[in-house]
Parts: C-alpha cells; structure tokens; sequence
C-alpha cells in the first residue's frame, strides 16, 4: 500500500482516574524521526508508543503529544485539617530560624493536599493502558490518512506513466519513418556529390555498388541512433512504476512480504528513467526525438517530486 508521510492522528483514552489525550503529527523526512512532548507523570509511557509507530512507521518526522487529566474527586475539593496544621507547625519551626519565611499560598496548600491525598490513586498500569488504547486508536486514523493521501499521490504519478508511455510508443512508430528519410537524404546526397565530381560518374559506377554504399551509409547511421535498448529499458520501468503505484510492491517479490520502503524503491526508479530518457536524448536525431526526451524528462521529474512524500 502506498502511503503518504504527510498526515495527523488523534485519540483520547479514558477511566476512573481520568483521561489521556494524544496527538500523531507527521511529515517528510528520510528516515523514522520521532519527537515526544510528553508529561513528567507518564515519561514512562515513551517507549510503548516508539514500539507500536516503529511498528507501522518506516520513515518520516512524526512529532507526539500527549497531555493528561485525572478525575476531580471529593478529597480533592477540601483541605486536610491534619496537612495544615503540620504545615502551620514546620513554618513555626522555620521562622524561629528565618523570621522572614513567607507562608504558603492558599493554591500552594490546595496542591499539597491533593497531592498527598492522591498519591496511591495513581495507577501506572491504568494510566499506561490508557496510553496504550489511546496510541492503537491514533495511529488507525494516521495511517489511514496516509493511506488517502498516498493513493491521491499515485493517481497523480500514473497519470503521468501513462504519460510517458503515450510518448515511448510514439517514438517507436516514428523510428522506422525517421530511418527512411534519412536514408533518402544520403542518396541524394551521394547522387549529387558524385555528380559534382565527375558528371559521367553514373556511367562508370554500377547501380549495385551505389546501393551497397548506400546500404552501409544507413547502417552506420541506424546504429548510431538506435534507441530500441533504451525504449526497451523505460517500458520495462514504466511497468513496474505502475505496478508498484497499485499495490505498493515490486513486481520481482509478487507476494512475498514487502519489507522496503515504497518511497526509496521509487526514487530509484525514477533516476533509471531518467538515465535512459538523457540517453535517448543523446541519440536524437530528429527534432520530434529531442522533444520526446524532454518531455519524458519532465515528466519524470513530475513524478519524482510527488515521490519525495511518498515513505
């Protein structure tokens, strides 16, 4: 399957103690780049959620939040008679040493007694399921959001195959026209520089000699510009483009297990395309080829910069 790197997942995880909410940003990058903004309390969460993208993720920057909030109960709402006079007690003791200490802010006391009231309460286990439920149902809707929009992205780079497919074949239907007005244009050439030199030159050369002359000129000629190799070479890769645009594997591995990335194999694709359109380039001659092989060019390129999101 195609995929795109660009893309963006949300869920939320909750239960008695409360809720986890987590955030899937992704973009282009060569390789798997993941950055956390995770809270203190579940710092430890880090590692199941770098397991399960390693696990679906192969390449791109994929930066996660995830933020927390635990369940308001009873205990929260007052304060602990028992923690204020023990506070009241230890800033006694401090004051008869610091006279200047400042007391505790009403919030200051507030935090404190929610904090010693809930400290069994966390559970990590409950917590960590949460992150782990809520990182499951994150990552279906990013890499369905990839999934989408790597298959726009294909659509787009087939469009284009087609392309270049429309163009190898009308190179190929050309050639053979190409290699007969040369060869046109070498006879009477010969014609008029043997006329040039020696008028009766027709009456002291066989009309089977000019044509063996003739014949080894147009030879040398079509191998010169002999391009069937090369037009061989891109419908060869045009067929795995496409192959590998609609079902995301390469022909040669059929149905084993599709262990690379899509994005890379393309990109190699597209520099032997390349490769082959320069040379077919090198070998025009005619006007119609020089364009042909610029136009095979850009559509390459086309391609190319639509596979640079592609992981």
């Amino acid at each position: 399957m195609i995929r795109s790197m660009t893309s963006f997942g949300s869920a939320r995880a909750e239960s008695a103690q409360g809720s986890v909410t987590i955030e899937f940003r992704s973009v282009n990058s060569r390789f798997l780049d993941i950055h956390f903004r995770l809270p203190e309390d579940l710092r430890m969460a880090e590692g199941l959620i770098r397991e399960s993208l390693a696990r679906h993720v192969k390449r791109g920057k994929v930066e996660v939040r995830l933020n927390y909030a635990r369940t308001a109960t009873s205990t929260d709402a007052a304060l602990d008679e028992t923690l204020l006079v023990s506070a009241a007690s230890q800033l006694a003791v401090a004051r008869r040493v610091i006279p200047d200490v400042p007391a505790p802010t009403l919030a200051e006391l507030i935090s404190a007694t929610r904090g010693a009231g809930n400290t069994e309460a966390f559970d990590i286990d409950t917590w960590m399921a949460m992150c782990q439920q809520a990182t499951d149902q994150a990552l279906v809707e990013m890499q369905s959001a990839r999934e989408r929009e790597g298959q726009r992205l294909a659509s787009v780079m087939l469009d284009c195959a087609a392309t270049c497919s429309t163009i190898v074949e009308q190179v190929e239907t050309e050639l053979p026209t190409i290699l007969a007005e040369h060869k046109n244009r070498l006879t009477d050439k010969l014609r008029d520089a043997l006329a040039s030199v020696s008028p009766d030159g027709f009456e002291r050369i066989s009309g089977e000699e000019l044509s063996a002359r003739i014949a080894q000129e147009a030879a040398l000629f079509s191998m010169r510009i002999d391009v069937a190799e090369e037009l061989s070479r891109l419908r060869s890769h045009i067929t795995e483009l496409k192959h590998l645009l609609k079902t995301g594997e390469t022909a040669a591995e059929g149905t084993r297990k599709n262990s690379g990335s899509a994005g890379k194999r393309l990109d190699f694709l597209f520099q032997e395309m390349n490769r082959e359109a320069n040379t077919l380039g090198s070998k025009a001659s005619a006007l119609n080829v020089t364009r042909a092989a610029i136009d095979l060019k850009l559509q390459i390129e086309q391609m190319r910069e639509q596979a640079q999101n592609i992981e």
